[in-house]
């Protein structure tokens, strides 16, 4: 069936989510993160867009945008092009990175604006990576409440402010009494995943019933080992990062299996 054409936003603001094919890691350390980031910087003065929000987790990526001298679906590719490039590069891998077709919603009215960077920001948090919002570094939490970020200048943080306060101390006081508000938000019709222990991650891989010793499976040919590790990959909410841990195999044999 032909692809359903996007709905236009009429305000040109939209919520963006990309997420690994297969559900893969698509940011492995700092220098991933920062790498993107300054890619959409890039292309933040290239295509005039405003970016309102961002957070960055392990397989997926959430951005709050106004689109700005061309349609969204063109930055957005040249971002993801861009940025997948660079990923191949370092980690010397081919193909795909993103699932086919980036989500996208239109934002329509201040309130769900307010809703969504607020779903944006505690992501890391319900997910069970973070304590708080501002514990987690790669999100523009940090910018909006007055902190040090990177890339600097990358937030366009006055829209969303505004709706506080015209003062900006005022604002940010009163943005993050608002950002930090436990709730049930859903956005995008996405789903949190909250990440497994490590205790719960050995449960699940045992369903799996794999028939060996986890500490075998480094010792497997190539071949029969990346099975394994594919099948393992497909619980949802085990990192890759723990996969590695658990299995005492190189992060980078994981992901390329």
């Amino acid at each position: 069936m032909p692809r359903q054409p996007r709905v236009k936003s009429e305000s040109g603001i939209y919520h963006v989510m990309l997420r690994g094919v297969r559900k893969q890691d698509i940011f492995h350390d700092d220098e991933d993160c920062l790498r993107f980031l300054t890619t959409i910087k890039r292309y933040k003065k290239q295509s005039q867009i405003n970016v309102y929000g961002w957070c960055l987790m392990g397989n997926h990526v959430h951005l709050l945008l106004k689109e700005g001298n061309e349609n969204i679906s063109t930055t957005m590719k040249r971002i993801g092009v861009s940025y997948v490039w660079f990923y191949n590069q370092k980690y010397k891998t081919v193909g795909h990175l993103f699932q086919d077709r980036y989500k996208s919603e239109q934002i329509e009215t201040d309130e769900y604006l307010l809703t969504v960077i607020r779903y944006i920001h505690q992501n890391p948090v319900k997910a069970g990576f973070a304590k708080t919002p501002a514990s987690w570094r790669w999100s523009s939490c940090f910018g909006y409440y007055g902190k040090e970020y990177e890339p600097v200048a990358l937030l366009d943080d006055q829209l969303i402010l505004g709706l506080f306060a015209h003062n900006q101390t005022v604002a940010r006081d009163e943005f993050k009494d608002f950002n930090e508000i436990k709730n049930d938000d859903q956005c995008l019709d996405d789903k949190y995943i909250k990440k497994l222990t490590d205790e719960e991650a050995l449960q699940e891989i045992n369903k799996l019933q794999l028939g060996l010793d986890l500490e075998a499976i480094k010792k497997l040919p190539k071949t029969k080992r990346n099975v394994i590790i594919s099948q393992i990959k497909t619980i949802e909410g085990l990192t890759q990062r723990q996969i590695a841990r658990i299995l005492n195999i190189s992060e980078n044999v994981i992901f390329k299996a």
